[in-house]
């Protein structure tokens, strides 16, 4: 038996495919866009090809994440809280809780026994915080997004980014390039302000082992700027873009063989 499951992001479309034994077969990723529908299929019919199958050899399909509901290949429709906590638990079993930043959102997720969701909280009202956040910092800096986190490796002075809006950030960020503040200084900043929002958002007494997905968790340093705010040690994850899309194919086994 094979699996899929598919996380439509607010930036990127991740798939997984799955066997009957939790061994992933295949996996890959594409950007979102304008007919996301096909575009996601696309992807799949390349990745069934890749495990040398056909659409009908997949059992079970889950779909997750903001363009869940706009996937009508899907079996089911479950929550990206739901399915970064199956991913993750799946891929480190003792995660006690998840930090989840991807281009729209980040979330904190605390797991119980068997990486049941015991409780989570969301920030999805404000890009602040989030990968766009990044985006806009790497753009007003003149910057690659993927080479952000080494400019703030070198940073020994980091910037103090105080606004919690986007908005109010942004121009803090130009009066900093006005008052030739180093790159780097500036996006140790952004990565500090980050940790600062997100652990505002979870609260005091996190247990570990903390694990770090999505997007954002791949860039240098920001694992790091978490870190010192829960002062404990932030894991990222294995395959951290892919968590929800594994969770979601580990979804689709135990639905399906449950209503076999």
């Amino acid at each position: 038996m094979i699996y899929a499951g598919i996380d439509a992001g607010s930036r990127v479309n991740k798939i997984v495919l799955m066997d009957s034994q939790f061994n992933i077969m295949t996996k890959g990723q594409c950007k979102n866009g304008i007919g996301n529908e096909s575009i996601v299929m696309e992807l799949l019919k390349d990745l069934t090809i890749r495990a040398d199958i056909t659409s009908s050899h997949i059992s079970y399909i889950v779909a997750t994440g903001y363009g869940r509901n706009n996937i009508p290949a899907a079996d089911e429709r479950i929550t990206e809280i739901t399915c970064h906590a199956a991913g993750v638990h799946h891929l480190v079993p003792a995660t006690q809780a998840i930090i989840d930043i991807g281009g729209q959102d980040s979330k904190f997720i605390r797991l119980g026994t068997n990486g049941c969701v015991m409780d989570f909280a969301m920030n999805d009202r404000c890009a602040a915080g989030t990968g766009c956040f990044l985006e806009m910092c790497a753009s007003k800096l003149n910057i690659d997004l993927l080479h952000m986190g080494q400019f703030a490796t070198e940073s020994t002075s980091p910037a103090s980014i105080s606004s919690m809006c986007m908005v109010f950030a942004e121009t803090e960020i130009i009066g900093l390039l006005t008052q030739n503040t180093p790159p780097m200084d500036i996006i140790a900043g952004v990565q500090n302000s980050i940790a600062t929002r997100v652990s505002a958002m979870a609260g005091m007494n996190i247990q570990g082992p903390i694990v770090f997905t999505g997007g954002v968790a791949l860039l240098d340093g920001m694992a790091e700027a978490l870190s010192q705010v829960f002062k404990q040690p932030v894991q990222v994850s294995p395959l951290a873009q892919y968590t929800g899309a594994i969770g979601a194919a580990i979804l689709a086994k135990r639905i399906f063989e449950k209503q076999k």
